[in-house]
């Protein structure tokens, strides 16, 4: 049977990986702690029973802190795509989902060096991963963290936007939402690669988290911040030479 998608490789269950990413991306909204659009977050008392409490709102975190944050989950996703395509052959990327993950690459790549021009600091360059190595030897498991992975920098790029507009900064709410509505492809292109339909199913991206520094903890909490021999990567930069990359600066304007 021909692929619905023509990056999606033969081999690959779409029925599984279906199963897998809806697990994965439930598990995130359960680990941010968040109900409905952010308003409200669930604590747990000491029987494990989550009990809803309305947060209303709240103060902003240092524009550092913040940058600081963005730029280690930027360095998370060069990490993890650029494990992707050398492990492409085993994932069962097709010719196209190859291209499509080298442009998220590539993206992902620009983001880091922006951030890094505002004198964002990583909070680490090792990374680990859920699934270890086998997150890019499996189409299954390479979807489930490509999903949670690319909803929780949208949820983070959210939560950035609010805190710059809190903090009156309204040139860095702007830069905000072009870096996250950027993730927010992303995120459609991997259930698109995964033969997930619609690729597109979010009316309103969620807001998951009520700051950015919120992230950071669910990062480590999923395993992508514990390193350890046999599931560490180190974050290295890639070129960002690559044709039909377009808007490539935040100042860029293009309607194609």
């Amino acid at each position: 049977m021909k692929p619905e998608y023509p990056g999606f490789a033969p081999r690959s269950s779409r029925r599984s990986v279906l199963k897998g990413t809806v697990a994965g991306v439930t598990g995130l909204a359960a680990v941010a702690g968040v109900v409905g659009a952010g308003t409200l977050l669930a604590q747990r008392d000491q029987g494990g029973a989550a009990h809803a409490q309305n947060v209303g709102a709240v103060g902003a975190e240092p524009v550092q802190t913040i940058l600081n944050v963005a730029i280690t989950a930027e360095q998370l996703a060069v990490t993890f795509y650029t494990q992707a395509l050398a492990h492409a052959d085993r994932i069962g990327f097709g010719e196209a989902a190859r291209l499509d993950i080298a442009a998220a690459l590539v993206e992902e790549q620009i983001h880091e060096q922006f951030l890094a021009k505002q004198k964002a600091k990583a909070l680490t360059s090792k990374f680990s991963f859920p699934f270890g190595r086998q997150t890019f030897e499996r189409m299954d498991a390479f979807i489930k963290v490509q999903q949670q992975l690319e909803t929780l920098f949208v949820a983070a790029y959210i939560a950035a936007a609010r805190e710059f507009a809190v903090l009156k900064r309204p040139d860095l709410v702007q830069i905000a939402m072009q870096i996250g509505t950027v993730e927010a492809e992303h995120r459609a292109l991997g259930r698109a690669i995964g033969g997930l339909r619609p690729a597109d199913n979010h009316a309103f991206s969620p807001a998951l988290l009520k700051r950015v520094g919120d992230a950071a903890a669910i990062l480590k909490k999923d395993g992508y911040l514990t390193p350890k021999p046999g599931n560490m990567f180190a974050f290295k930069p890639v070129s960002t030479t690559f044709d039909g990359l377009v808007a490539r600066t935040e100042v860029e304007q293009t309607w194609s």
